[in-house]
């Protein structure tokens, strides 16, 4: 079975066939960088970060490219109010992004192109726009008509007619139409601004992307993606300024992810609940946020709660518990006959369940689903009295190969034996001592590696859990 995967664009599941046979051109919206990203932003962040390495998986060699959005109304205001030039509010940002969002397991992406490296690309682009007459200057701004591109509102499936104006996109007296949005915009006194042929200025938002999509991937790319609040105006936009501007398709597949609430309410700084990925992963594994954002399709929206968190954490401790036991379990065993073509079947038949889930539009909730079928395999196994040394690797490296898929690779080396018994002894100590926070600490390390305590009348016992 191929891969299929929902084209916002046609509204249908579709076989995924790139452009040139073995090879992915992804473009992923990237954030603008004025403050922290919320749990929002992650979740585009990780749904197309397990897109890209189940692509690989899969053999594909993925191109990857997601942006910075580094000059915006929002980043002036910000560093205007903390007395900071742009450039170093907007450093200080992407460094902060790449910290929380290498804590949630995502890699970085090919490149990371930012607006302020593109500028003269994003003036000569626009300049074809005015010259085919699908953009026009008007006091210092150049806008798109969008009336001009017959195509407008085949991605929101709308006709321009009934098309309302949306996000960031503004009236203004100077337009020729409403549906009209900046290519560029004129400088205002003391803004940040680079020299134009309309004049001192700075892109537009929708702009950005066009450009720096085709700078690094060409005039046609295979698969574009971001949140579902981008389909438009933003990604909308961006389809009329590319194939208007190239005459070619501009994104053959267009995936977008659901919305995230909280508590089921929506997410919003008026509601008080908006939450920071840089404050949250203090008080959550962010290995357990990953595995919970995955635990639910893409194209769903999903509720965050303490509940369901936990639930999470609940649900990708079981694997890990598993995987240890059969670590464990290796360093005593050894092969002894034939049975193990048996067990390595039924490995396998887990393997090609999660890949039809994956397959079918990257449905990572029915995945983890064959993964948990594959915890249940492995612990009935561990109740045999003579595993095999074969069976036990063979589930080791399946659970290291799809856990690496999602994005969740296993933690450090396992802790042997001994290392376990001294440990416990410097507890024993801290606990004589009445040094508590090292005793708990202690505690803490062991659970995390899967040691469970046992404090009893006869002295403390360990078990692997």
């Amino acid at each position: 079975m191929s891969i299929q995967i929902y084209n916002t664009l046609t509204r249908k599941k579709e076989p995924f066939i790139p452009l040139e046979e073995g090879k992915v051109k992804m473009y992923v919206c990237g954030p603008t960088v004025y403050n922290y990203i919320h749990i929002g932003n992650a979740r585009p962040v990780i749904v197309f970060d397990t897109v890209r390495r189940y692509l690989q998986y899969r053999g594909f060699d993925v191109q990857f490219v997601s942006n910075f959005t580094d000059v915006d109304d929002k980043i002036i205001k910000t560093a205007n109010e903390l007395g900071e030039e742009v450039g170093e509010l907007t450093d200080r940002f992407i460094n902060a992004y790449f910290e929380d969002v290498s804590a949630l397991g995502c890699g970085k992406a090919d490149a990371h192109p930012r607006v302020t490296e593109h500028i003269d690309d994003i003036i000569a682009f626009i300049e074809v726009l005015v010259e085919k007459g699908f953009a026009y200057e008007s006091q210092g701004d150049v806008y798109y008509r969008t009336r001009k591109f017959d195509g407008y509102g085949k991605l929101s499936h709308q006709s321009i007619d009934e098309l309302k104006v949306g996000a960031r996109i503004e009236e203004s007296d100077i337009k020729e139409n409403a549906l009209d949005f900046a290519l560029w915009k004129s400088a205002k006194e003391g803004e940040i601004s680079w020299d134009s042929p309309w004049g001192k200025g700075r892109p537009g938002w929708h702009i950005e992307c066009s450009v720096m999509a085709r700078e690094h991937l060409g005039d046609t790319i295979d698969i574009h993606a971001g949140g579902q609040d981008l389909t438009f105006p933003h990604h909308e936009n961006e389809i009329a300024q590319s194939e208007a501007m190239t005459g070619k398709q501009f994104a053959r597949y267009w995936m977008h992810n659901g919305y995230i609430n909280i508590d089921n309410e929506k997410m919003s700084k008026s509601l008080g609940n908006f939450i920071l990925v840089h404050d949250i992963r203090q008080q959550i594994d962010p290995r357990v946020l990953r595995f919970f954002m995955l635990s639910v399709h893409y194209r769903h929206p999903v509720n965050f709660s303490q509940e369901l968190v936990e639930s999470a954490a609940n649900g990708l401790d079981r694997i890990q518990t598993a995987y240890n036991n059969l670590k464990h379990r290796l360093s005593t065993s050894a092969d002894l006959g034939d049975q193990p073509d048996i067990w390595i079947h039924k490995v396998d038949e887990a393997v090609r369940q999660f890949e039809t889930a994956m397959d079918d539009d990257f449905n990572t909730a029915n995945g983890m689903a064959a993964i948990f079928e594959l915890v249940k395999m492995a612990n009935v196994y561990l109740l045999e009295k003579n595993t095999q040394a074969t069976v036990l690797n063979y589930f080791i490296t399946t659970f290291e190969r799809l856990m690496e898929v999602l994005g969740l690779p296993f933690g450090g080396e396992e802790l042997l034996d001994d290392e376990i018994e001294g440990l416990i002894e410097e507890r024993l100590t801290a606990r004589r001592e009445r040094n508590f926070s090292r005793s708990d600490e202690i505690r803490d390390l062991l659970k995390e590696k899967g040691i469970i305590l046992e404090d009893t009348a006869q002295g403390t016992r360990w078990k692997r859990g």
